[in-house]
């Protein structure tokens, strides 16, 4: 593997992308071809896919295998499946490679909380962000936010209005050269800093295991599904459906199994005709166990501050 994962470094002729990878791809996306790299495509591209593909965790909540590797990402999209940020950037990065666009890897380090500091890109990197250069500029991709970009945003300092979301692009304070990307108030992050350094699947592979395993990680403390529409966002953490537009945020608790399934097919196009009674009925008691326990401290912390 090439120290720098660009568009000529991803093997996509071969698994997952044989012949018919970039068709399938695409098939997926409810895209046609769209032709030689162009900022039109780009947009396109970017808009289908976060539209259609999932961020979730239900992989990891069910306790299968699962790597950072884009070609292993790639595979689970094809199946109708999402994935994690670093899971789902690193899928639309074979397709973009597929389709001649320069793309670029880059590490970045989530903000996670607005009461914590702000952090820079670790070493091994929690996520993952591309830049793709075309129509003689360079921009910010991220289909692996959840409800984060809708579009590309350039690489150049200013406020950006996406739907019900605005976001903020500058330089970072802990990267030289690099950005800073601020999140909406209302999202599901603070923000992010990324450096500009090319990176490649290797600085990433490293973090994986703790995030795929570790009982600290937030993907295996919490189920988390989001897709981002044009002009909303849906998102489901434990048992609690949100969906955010220009109106305001609308919450809705899941109380039952079928409730909660339902809204994975419906509402996140995750019908998972792959996960069994048994399966089914042991993640529906993981999440309605978690759901309950966060009750009861909401519960307890409310008593406290009375």
């Amino acid at each position: 593997m090439a120290d720098q994962y660009t568009s000529g470094s991803a093997p996509v002729s071969g698994e997952p992308g044989g012949p018919g990878y970039v068709a399938a791809y695409l098939e997926r996306l409810g895209l046609g071809h769209p032709g030689e790299p162009s900022l039109s495509g780009l947009f396109a591209l970017h808009r289908a896919h976060v539209e259609r593909v999932p961020y979730e965790v239900l992989e990891i909540q069910l306790g299968r295998p699962t790597t950072a590797d884009p070609r292993d990402a790639a595979a689970q999209v094809l199946k109708g499946r999402g994935g994690y940020c670093v899971q789902l950037n690193g899928a639309f990065s074979t397709l973009l490679g597929a389709l001649g666009y320069d793309v670029t890897w880059h590490r970045a380090g989530v903000h996670a909380a607005r009461k914590l500091p702000p952090v820079g890109p670790a070493e091994p990197a929690p996520h993952l962000v591309l830049t793709v250069s075309v129509g003689g500029e360079d921009w910010m991709v991220d289909v692996g936010l959840g409800d984060g970009l809708h579009e590309p945003l350039p690489l150049r300092s200013g406020t950006y209005r996406q739907g019900p979301f605005a976001f903020r692009l500058g330089p970072s304070r802990f990267e030289t050269g690099g950005w800073r990307f601020d999140h909406d108030r209302g999202g599901s992050i603070a923000g992010l800093d990324f450096s500009m350094a090319p990176a490649s699947p290797a600085d990433f592979a490293e973090w994986h295991p703790y995030l795929a395993t570790d009982p600290e990680s937030r993907l295996v403390r919490t189920v988390a599904v989001m897709r981002r529409g044009a002009a909303s966002i849906d998102g489901l953490t434990g048992c609690m459906l949100r969906h955010i537009d220009d109106s305001g945020t609308t919450t809705r608790e899941l109380g039952t199994s079928a409730e909660w399934y339902g809204a994975l097919a419906e509402v996140f196009g995750l019908p998972l005709a792959d996960v069994g009674p048994q399966e089914r009925t042991a993640l529906w008691t993981k999440v309605r166990g978690a759901h309950e326990a966060w009750l009861e401290a909401r519960a307890r912390r409310s008593a406290a501050r009375a």
